[in-house]
Formats: structure tokens, C-alpha cells, sequence
């Protein structure tokens, strides 16, 4: 019974519930910022990976100008010259390639190339969002409007951050980040569930 209880004994048992209440509020609410090798990675160049399509265009060669994909292994299958590494490099890089392969291989003298995205690698998103699964990445793409193309939060959802996975440089990491926090292509978002 209570009354039997010592008031230090009681004392010690309220001060225990309540370290215990705020380390766990503490953990729920608290903000871990993500590495920064998250937000480097949206400063540098864009580097292109499996599932990017690129418009590939060689001034005065219609034969050779047209939108050819990234496969799995990274690399884009190219006429003439074979496959290019691509994943892992910036557009710039794969031009510069192509134009050397083009050039060292004799098929043309002075390879004026060209290479844009045509199209991104798709985001997921994941977790306590409507309708999980894969979209298209565009451009400007931040949480928010990822998780809003996801049909929104559910009634269970964190909605104060997000754990995102990115591959940066080979490299997988996850960081916990805002939903104003800018997403890059192939990045895995996950909605977690609040615990209160």
C-alpha cells in the first residue's frame, strides 16, 4: 500500500517514471540533422545513375542522336563505340567520353556531343504516406511535395521529418531531414509513425 511506502522510496520512484518520460519525449521530438554530406550533394553537379535516360544529341550524325537509358550496371549502351560508363559521372563527363570514343575509335574527326537528362530516376516513398510506392522525380522536388504526390500523410504519420536514403558518391546513407529539405533522384523517403 502507499501509505507503507517511505517518501524517499516514493520520491525516487516519480523522479524514475519521469527521467524515463523525457528521454523518451526527447527522442521522439528531437531533430537529428543528416549528414552533411546530405546537403553537399545537392550543391554539386548532378551525377547520373541506373534508371536515368539521357538525350544523347552528335551534331550533323541523326543516326547517332537519340534518348538511351542507363542500365543497371551503370553504363549506357552506345552505337559504334559500346557501352560508356555513365553512373557515377556528370553529363559533361559522358560527352566528353562519348566524343573521345567517337573520335579514337575513327568514326568521326571533331565529335561535336551533347548529353542531357531526358528523364530523372525515380523517387520511393515510403511509410505512413496514402498511396507508397514509386514516382518520377522532377526538378525542385522537395518532402513536401513528394509526400503530397504520395496522396499525403496518414492520420499515424510523423509529419515534423523524414528519414531519407541516398546514395552519395556509392555510398548509402540515411539522415533524418524537414519536409522543406530538397530530394535528389533515386532517393528513398520514409514517413515514419508517431508514437503519441
Amino acid at each position: 500500500m502507499l501509505g507503507n511506502v517511505s517518501p524517499v522510496a516514493n520520491s525516487r520512484s516519480f523522479f524514475a517514471i519521469a527521467l524515463i518520460a523525457a528521454s523518451v519525449a526527447a527522442g521522439c521530438s528531437g531533430y537529428r540533422p543528416a549528414p552533411e554530406a546530405f546537403h553537399a550533394a545537392i550543391n554539386q553537379p548532378y551525377r547520373l545513375g541506373a534508371g536515368d535516360r539521357v538525350r544523347v544529341t552528335v551534331y550533323e550524325q541523326d543516326g547517332l542522336t537519340n534518348t538511351y537509358g542507363i542500365d543497371q550496371s551503370g553504363y549506357l549502351a552506345f552505337p559504334l563505340v559500346g557501352s560508356v560508363p555513365a553512373r557515377g559521372h556528370t553529363a559533361q563527363e559522358v560527352e566528353a567520353a562519348l566524343a573521345a570514343r567517337l573520335r579514337d575509335g575513327g568514326y568521326l574527326r571533331d565529335p561535336d556531343v551533347t548529353v542531357e537528362v531526358d528523364r530523372y530516376r525515380p523517387i520511393f516513398v515510403m511509410g505512413e504516406v496514402t498511396s507508397a510506392g514509386q514516382y518520377s522525380y522532377v526538378p525542385g522536388l522537395t518532402v513536401q511535395k513528394a509526400i503530397a504526390i504520395a496522396g499525403g500523410y496518414t492520420a499515424r504519420a510523423n509529419q515534423a521529418n523524414v528519414d531519407i536514403t541516398r546514395d552519395i558518391n556509392g555510398k548509402v546513407m540515411t539522415g533524418r531531414v524537414l519536409t522543406s529539405d530538397p530530394l535528389l533522384p533515386g532517393d528513398t523517403l520514409y514517413v515514419r509513425e508517431r508514437l503519441f
